[in-house]
């Protein structure tokens, strides 16, 4: 339980202290998109554009900080959003309805449009991960380039008995739990995480689970598959099928890693990170 708990749903403990020490500078604002006020970062004036989009019940900070903070500025323009619901992009409150994760896709698309921002590439990590492969799939013309990690195209009866396993938050640690209901409120972040099981959990009624395998072929951006061996959160099986499954791709395992890698890990993984989108 701990192990998985630290991964996907343990986020926070990590980067909530990166984030205090974080002195990212640039743009910060609201952009209203689709009926919703979405929430952005935006720094460095690199002529390569990158959007960034978090995990489940993640924001552009606590997801994303050694990222803002490390990557090159001068080569890259870095945006990170959060999702509606999720961080700052509040109201409204988050729901999952079947096809939350292709909202989330146009949302982050049409954000990167208001602000002018017409091409760009992706690092989509855990649920962010599963936003960009639909954004890529169904954008092409806009998408340059897309990294994601932690992320998975249809959903296993193990995967439900891994969600299941930590859907009740009280039976976290303290130190796991307490940064979540410090962003959030107590209640709000159980009942949001709960809804969030459900609603990833409900994936698996449909045939052979799917959440995006059908839109995979679709994807024709040059796209880099990272993958924590130790990862407890999504097997190893989903980033192999995705590898297989989307042409021209390549597939990076990470021996030591767990979900968190680029938390874990920033400085292997930001230096693989811009080795991919620089060549």
């Amino acid at each position: 339980m701990a192990n998985l708990i630290s991964g996907r749903a343990g986020l926070f403990r990590r980067a909530v202290r990166q984030t205090r020490m974080c002195g990212v500078c640039g743009q910060a604002g609201q952009r209203s998109v689709n009926g919703v006020n979405l929430f952005f970062q935006r720094s460095g004036d690199g002529q390569h554009t990158v959007l960034l989009l978090p995990g489940a019940l993640g924001s552009a900070q606590t997801d994303f900080a050694p990222q803002l903070e490390q990557l090159d500025k001068r080569r890259f323009t870095l945006v990170a959003f959060d999702p509606r619901g999720y961080g700052r992009s509040r109201p409204p409150d988050r729901d999952f309805p079947p096809d939350f994760f292709h909202r989330d896709a146009k949302d982050a698309v049409d954000l990167m449009q208001a602000l002018g921002l017409r091409r760009f590439s992706l690092l989509g990590w855990s649920d962010g991960g599963i936003t960009a492969l639909i954004a890529a799939a169904l954008n092409p013309a806009l998408i340059q380039k897309m990294v994601v990690w932690g992320s998975n195209a249809y959903v296993s009866q193990e995967d439900v008995q891994i969600y299941q396993s930590i859907r009740d938050v009280s039976s976290w640690s303290e130190r796991m739990r307490r940064p979540m209901e410090e962003m959030y409120g107590a209640q709000y972040f159980r009942e949001t995480w709960e809804r969030w099981v459900d609603g990833i959990s409900r994936f698996a009624q449909n045939p052979q689970g799917n959440i995006c395998r059908e839109v995979l072929p679709l994807i024709s951006c040059p796209t880099l598959i990272v993958h924590g061996a130790k990862d407890p959160m999504v097997p190893s099986f989903h980033a192999e099928y995705l590898q297989q499954n989307i042409r021209g791709s390549r597939l990076h395992v990470m021996p030591e890693a767990k979900h968190n890698l680029h938390l874990r890990y920033p400085t292997e993984f930001n230096t693989l990170l811009q080795e991919f989108l620089t060549e």
